[in-house]
């Protein structure tokens, strides 16, 4: 398969590249696009619009600010697209569901496979302790701006969907007593951290913490390729880890 990856002069665009180059690889690279791309380099497009070459998917590492020609281009030309940006605004939101009326749109705040099952494993444990106290901490390095974490929320989020009425509190800075229904987020900012989340699941008589570190971010280029192909060939509409998962359980 081949795949075009977008945002390929980025740190995880580069890691892409370097992923598809190996013999070992089931896919390969149909083209890298970024406007920091030189001219005239083989392989390498400064805008979409440039490369009219064979492609299957295309995965995306730019930014999310360029939601918008991405999405456009994938249209114009029926290809799936793995969104790995995060950020998005309300208005660039709206636009990947438009998208996802005429091709196949995967996104995920976390490309990580382990994430994903993580997820599964906080939203099954909410279920079963419906009353329990839950708390998620994640720790990411000192030039992370986004605070949480997009993973974190998808985390929690994740946990609302089996407490609809759940509340998040970011970072508690107040006295007062804790809310039954709240799920607090706490996040950390240091050194080179790749990122952890650790949730903790409390009922009073017992503990149950849930816990993912990363030590590459290569994980999440792998989570990328591993979207990427499973994405080839699905009809169109949104898609996401809790899907990719479902199918392979």
């Amino acid at each position: 398969m081949k795949i075009l990856v977008h945002g390929c002069t980025g740190r995880m665009g580069r890691t892409v590249l370097s992923m598809l180059a190996d013999p070992g690889s089931p896919h390969t690279l149909a083209a890298g696009v970024s406007p920091e791309c030189v001219p005239g380099t083989p392989g390498q497009y400064v805008s979409l619009d440039e490369f009219t070459g064979p492609a299957d998917v295309v995965v995306d590492f730019s930014n999310h600010a360029a939601t918008g020609a991405l999405l456009d281009y994938c249209e114009a030309r029926l290809l799936p697209v793995v969104l790995c940006t995060t950020g998005q605004t309300p208005e660039e939101l709206a636009r990947i569901q438009r998208a996802a009326v005429k091709i196949p749109v995967f996104r995920s705040a976390n490309m990580s496979l382990g994430i994903a099952v993580l997820a599964d494993l906080a939203r099954r444990a909410a279920r079963m302790f419906p009353d329990a106290d839950i708390e998620i901490v994640e720790a990411h390095h000192n030039q992370k701006l986004d605070v949480p974490s997009g993973t974190a929320l998808m985390l929690a989020n994740a946990i609302r969907e089996v407490r609809p009425g759940a509340q998040f509190v970011v970072g508690r800075h107040e006295n007062g007593k804790r809310q039954k229904r709240e799920i607090g987020i706490h996040s950390l900012r240091l050194g080179s951290e790749v990122g952890m989340h650790e949730i903790f699941i409390t009922t009073g008589n017992e503990t149950l913490t849930l816990r993912h570190e990363a030590s590459s971010r290569a994980l999440f280029a792998e989570g990328a390729l591993a979207a990427a192909g499973w994405l080839a060939g699905k009809p169109a509409g949104l898609y996401g880890m809790p899907e990719l998962l479902e199918e392979q359980l």
